[in-house]
């Protein structure tokens, strides 16, 4: 039988990672996370959309890992008075990190895009369930679309130069590519740099609550012609 977990203890702990992110969640907010895992768990035994399947480690390595990004990713938009700014979740799977921006960055126009259509649909269905006007879901290969963001993201790539070489072309000039890492390496630097029109800005460390292990977001700017 597949583990349950509390849900009075679950909002708890999520409660208590957004107070040491510092992120001023609202109850309603912290209510979209708890029911987001919720279905996730519920979808995942009938469409596999992740590997994960106990809801500890759900909250753990899904939702408190794609919250430490919150604040960085707050920090990378620009503040405009007639648009929203907007964000693209490259092979987003279940919605991380787009689902978990779009509840924390309600202001934000977040587009999650992955090539399976399960998992899709999946991201449609929590724009209902959660009443996300502000998520949308395309299924489709990053390749093919044409629109361009103020912020990409991706926590789904093994290698910064393919994120780069098939996401960059979807940041706006004066936008921001950035990657979920666990611990990037100095050949994957060479690699970025030798193959692709990017290359490092900044390695940021991210703390995850909860979590003992190594997370940073490395930050990307365009060089010119690799």
């Amino acid at each position: 039988m597949q583990a349950q977990l509390n849900p009075t203890a679950y909002a708890q702990r999520l409660a208590q990672a957004c107070d040491t992110l510092r992120l001023d969640a609202s109850e309603q907010q912290i209510g979209q996370l708890q029911q987001y895992i919720e279905q996730l768990q519920r979808w995942n035994r009938s469409y596999n959309l992740t590997a994960i399947r106990d809801p500890d480690q759900m909250l753990t390595q899904h939702i408190l890992d794609c919250l430490a990004v919150v604040s960085p990713v707050k920090r990378a938009l620009p503040m405009r008075e007639h648009q929203a700014p907007t964000i693209l979740d490259v092979g987003s799977g279940a919605g991380l990190p787009g689902v978990v921006l779009a509840i924390m960055l309600p202001t934000a126009q977040v587009t999650c895009v992955d090539a399976v259509e399960k998992k899709m649909t999946f991201v449609r269905q929590m724009r209902g369930v959660l009443g996300l006007s502000n998520l949308g879901a395309i299924h489709a290969r990053v390749e093919t679309q044409s629109a361009q963001y103020d912020v990409v993201i991706s926590r789904a790539f093994a290698s910064l130069s393919d994120f780069a070489q098939t996401a960059g072309e979807r940041v706006l000039p004066a936008g921001k590519l950035i990657a979920m890492k666990a611990r990037p390496t100095d050949d994957e630097f060479a690699e970025l740099a030798s193959k692709t029109a990017w290359s490092v800005d900044s390695v940021e460390p991210i703390h995850v609550p909860e979590l003992q292990a190594q997370r940073c977001l490395v930050w990307l700017h365009r060089t010119g012609n690799p």
